[in-house]
């Protein structure tokens, strides 16, 4: 457990060798291959694809290039709800416009889908699509509030949108034609974990009547986060910590990673700690994975929490 991420390229043929065994998969039959880049994102690793699976056409490319965020203070992101079919954070758009860039991000979020539940084959089941978006501001420099700021390594955690222990698995696709996007990584969670826990604060079981009366006044209120297990609160504090300690980030050892144009790339999020220090122009689909799909439930967050703790994180009586 030495918290090193490796960048792992996915060709047609095989996955490349990160150093670190598996479980013994076959990687000749499309069965083995899938539990294989399954267990290298668990571990905390990159998968990376050279050039992007997802179809672009020159005509749509030129459309999302010309894109721009009047306020890219606020609304650094455009974000597509697959479940509403709507965009929320578009600073300033013609109908038309807006119409267009829903269409390319509903057909970008399909195809992710059916990319990821088909490479993926262990996560069919327990895969749930979240939200995608489309990042057309420049990292570099970008203002931002420091709990905000994408260019400090944190591990991502959804105030409003809690997993209560399932995972979060990103993918992202650099569409600019001309400039690399950058990123950070630092260690693991794990190895945060077991470092840090203690110090963030260890997440305690809610019990008690008052506890359960609030947390069902909370959902009838639909508040937001609303429904939060432990493990929720845990990770949106280590995200908090991590971007605000200054000693964890002068102690913290990092990697750098350039993905060119034309690349897409996935990575759990809430395992592989991850800033971005430059890029304009990516797009981005979030898929919230079943704990209970892992193919290495040992090393999925709420478990290595639990065994820090001893006791359980998630809410009882929840779907996963």
């Amino acid at each position: 457990m030495d918290g090193t991420t490796h960048l792992i390229i996915v060709e047609d043929a095989a996955v490349a060798d990160a150093g670190e065994k598996s479980s013994g998969a076959d990687s000749s039959n499309p069965v083995g291959r899938g539990r294989l880049l399954c267990e290298q994102l668990e571990r905390g690793n990159i998968l990376l694809f050279t050039r992007t699976p997802f179809a672009f056409s020159p005509e749509k490319r030129e459309f999302l290039l010309s894109q721009r965020q009047t306020n890219a203070t606020y609304h650094k992101n455009v974000a597509y709800r697959p479940d509403e079919d709507r965009l929320t954070g578009l600073a300033k758009s013609d109908a038309a416009e807006e119409a267009r860039l829903r269409a390319i991000l509903r057909a970008y979020s399909e195809q992710a889908s059916q990319f990821v539940s088909t490479l993926l084959s262990p996560y069919k089941n327990g895969l749930r699509r979240d939200f995608a978006s489309y990042r057309p501001v420049e990292e570099r420099g970008r203002p931002a509030r420091l709990r905000a700021r994408n260019d400090l390594p944190h591990v991502d955690a959804f105030p409003t949108r809690p997993t209560n222990g399932d995972r979060i698995l990103r993918v992202f696709t650099n569409l600019n034609p001309t400039q690399n996007r950058v990123w950070l990584t630092a260690e693991t969670f794990d190895v945060i974990a077991e470092r840090y826990a203690r110090q963030i604060g260890f997440p305690t079981p809610r019990t008690g009547f008052a506890a359960q009366a609030g947390a069902r006044l909370a959902r009838v209120l639909r508040w937001p986060g609303a429904g939060r297990a432990p493990y929720d609160d845990f990770m949106h504090r280590c995200h908090n910590f991590m971007k605000e300690n200054d000693a964890f980030r002068a102690a913290c050892p990092t990697q750098r990673w350039e993905f060119a144009p034309d690349a897409t790339w996935m990575v759990y999020t809430d395992m592989v700690s991850h800033a971005v220090l430059e890029g304009q122009f990516a797009m981005e689909q979030t898929f919230i994975v079943s704990r209970h799909a892992m193919v290495l439930p040992a090393k999925s967050p709420i478990s290595i929490l639990e065994r820090l703790c001893g006791h359980t994180l998630s809410n009882p009586n929840k779907h996963h």
